[in-house]
């Protein structure tokens, strides 16, 4: 389906071309949306030709208005003939009004495609992404959770969580194919940590004996390490010494530090440790990321990568890249690049994030031919993404430069940030357990009214309400600014919510079965409303509907130009708000003029399409009814 902006380009082509001989390119054709306080859908600016036409600005705009408005059969453009139904001109802006007929062929064309808004089709749509490697469908990678072993995924999780798989289904609709992977932070000193936690005080405590949950049970041991340590370092502070050598010297941290050691060095006992409290966390991020609605083409955990990144390290020293200091620790020096020195392998020669990442990308580029590599990682770590550009970069990596870390703002409660070691976090599966049973419950009195449902039923309601009223709260923030996360604002089924969405479309759903039919408008003679002079004639909340109903292909681009899911949110808002105050003034099941009638139930039809279709973009189910 060509879009208005496209037929317009082409008329407005013609047009110069007709009165001008003038070749225009399309970069020539300047459209925006008509000012307010003017009549008009569309916009064209005519200043680039006039120079060309040797007349003022407003003689241009009116000359290329009445030419566009009165084409006859056998003029060079007819497929637009019957657009422009008037026009104004004012000084070198010519504003177009827009043939309700068009508008109604419009939503005809919406309603054909089942596939609307999603550029990766079967019918060879150019999609806005271009081609990749070899001529096929670029790929792109986007890693997202990162999950650590040691804690609960929590709500900064969810964000990210959130985020990379709203990006990875708008990419995919871009006409990106898109893997999905993830990277489990399963070793280092944190995950020891944890470990000797739970050598030292768990007394054996395993899920089923104690009935945590095994990432609960793992984060428990990650915080009473750090409590314990914090003690220790007072103790040696009170005896004298000073806070850094305090911290190095403490026992508890010798010996995670010394656990490390025997990790990288394969000792029998540290690895069946670690292996038997990992399988706790494991089946446990299973199931949270299921309840979440997000998966993975891909998973790499850090502990099978980590060597590649040590390999590509004593590489980089041998070829003089990086540099060994004397106590044998490798680093790299960045500060030509305006960055400081980074450290890739301590003292005793295990290794840090940087490394893992290092053999996790190269890996990566082996396993995949990536397009584009996006890393959706918190703007707290935006200094080792720079880092980790420049090392792969120079290390001969051909891909190192083009690296892409989408860079977001965290989440903050009402009483501050969280902190893992400290416990004081908002754990995923516990927030996803309120916001349904908050759905549940805010939404008791509206489920108990629908005929012959159940419990069953109505708990599924529950769920897909909860969890779009989490997803969209998160997701309708610009990805890049820090956010306040409110549950009680979320759920409200009023306002810019994922509930009033979801509500929206359940009305349309309830309309819809009442009609009892599937809404057609025929082609040919009489196929929509008509004035009694032959006009079109559409109630401007129709049009309006119709308009907003068009914009949804270039809100998908958008969306993915910007890595935004917030836009797709605003977008499906307004979409939302437009068909309530649709549905407020105009009937549709009572409508007599049975043309009319089957009108608005496509309007309807389709507003329901496209909202189902952005929210899926969003990760959110929706129901059919509440």
């Amino acid at each position: 389906m060509n879009s208005l902006e496209q037929q317009i380009t082409t008329l407005a082509k013609a047009a110069v071309k007709a009165l001008y001989d003038v070749d225009a390119a399309d970069a020539q054709i300047q459209l925006q949306k008509t000012r307010p306080e003017f009549e008009g859908n569309i916009t064209l600016v005519v200043f680039p030709f006039v120079k060309a036409a040797r007349k003022a600005p407003v003689q241009v705009a009116a000359e290329i208005g009445e030419w566009m408005c009165n084409q006859v059969p056998g003029d060079q453009v007819p497929s637009t003939k019957g657009i422009i139904a008037k026009y104004n001109a004012v000084q070198g802006f010519l504003n177009l009004c827009i043939a309700d007929s068009f508008w109604v062929e419009q939503l005809k064309a919406i309603d054909a495609d089942e596939a609307y808004g999603r550029f990766n089709r079967p019918d060879n749509t150019p999609a806005p992404c271009g081609e990749g490697r070899g001529g096929v469908s670029p790929l792109m990678m986007v890693e997202y959770s990162s999950p650590n072993t040691n804690k609960p995924l929590h709500l900064g999780h969810v964000r990210n969580n959130l985020l990379g798989y709203s990006i990875a289904q708008i990419q995919e609709a871009n006409g990106w194919k898109v893997v999905k992977t993830n990277i489990v932070n399963d070793r280092g000193i944190h995950i020891c940590k944890s470990m000797l936690a739970w050598l030292k005080f768990g007394n054996g405590e395993t899920p089923e004996s104690s009935g945590k949950k095994g990432d609960h049970l793992i984060g428990d041991y990650y915080v009473r390490f750090d409590k314990e340590y914090k003690a220790q370092i007072a103790e040696l502070m009170a005896a004298g010494k000073d806070e850094e050598t305090a911290k190095k010297e403490a026992p508890l941290m010798l010996e995670a530090q010394e656990m490390l050691r025997k990790w990288e060095a394969n000792d029998p006992e540290v690895r069946a440790l670690w292996a038997k409290m990992n399988s706790w966390v494991y089946a446990v991020f299973d199931e949270t990321y299921k309840r979440m609605g997000v998966s993975f083409d891909k998973i790499y955990y850090e502990s099978n990568t980590y060597l590649e990144g040590k390999s590509e390290v004593e590489k980089g020293l041998a070829s003089g890249a990086f540099y060994r200091r004397e106590d044998g620790s490798v680093w790299a020096d960045l500060t030509k690049d305006g960055l400081d020195e980074k450290l890739l392998l301590r003292s005793d020669g295990t290794s840090v994030y940087m490394t893992q990442d290092i053999g996790t990308a190269k890996l990566r580029f082996q396993d995949y031919p990536i397009d584009k590599m996006v890393y959706v990682v918190g703007n707290e770590q935006e200094y080792h993404f720079k880092v980790l550009s420049i090392l792969l970069d120079r290390l001969g990596f051909p891909f190192g430069k083009e690296l892409v870390h989408f860079s977001y703002g965290m989440v903050e409660l009402p009483n501050g940030k969280m902190k893992s070691r400290e416990g004081t976090v908002v754990d995923a599966d516990d927030l996803m357990d309120k916001m349904i049973e908050d759905a549940k419950e805010i939404s008791k009195d509206k489920v108990n009214t629908l005929q012959g449902i159940t419990e069953a039923e109505a708990d599924e309601i529950a769920r897909k309400v909860g969890l779009g009223a989490l997803k969209y709260f998160i997701l309708k923030v610009d990805p890049r600014k820090n956010m306040l996360f409110n549950p009680a604002e979320s759920i409200d089924f009023n306002g810019n919510t994922g509930p009033f969405i979801q509500y929206t479309y359940a009305r349309i759903q309830s309309v819809l079965r009442k009609a009892n039919l599937t809404p057609t408008l025929s082609q040919g003679e009489g196929a929509s409303p008509l004035g009694g002079d032959g006009r079109e004639v559409l109630d401007p909340k129709e049009l309006a509907l119709i308009q907003r109903l068009g914009e949804y292909p270039g809100t998908v681009r958008a969306a993915g130009e910007e890595f935004s899911p917030a836009i797709i949110c605003n977008y499906a808002y307004a979409l939302a708000c437009d068909f309530n105050s649709f549905y407020h003034d105009l009937s549709i099941l009572n409508e007599p003029d049975e043309t009319k009638r089957a009108l608005r139930l496509l309007l309807a039809k389709n507003v329901a399409k496209v909202l189902s279709s952005s929210m899926t973009l969003l990760g959110i189910e929706m129901p059919e009814r509440m």
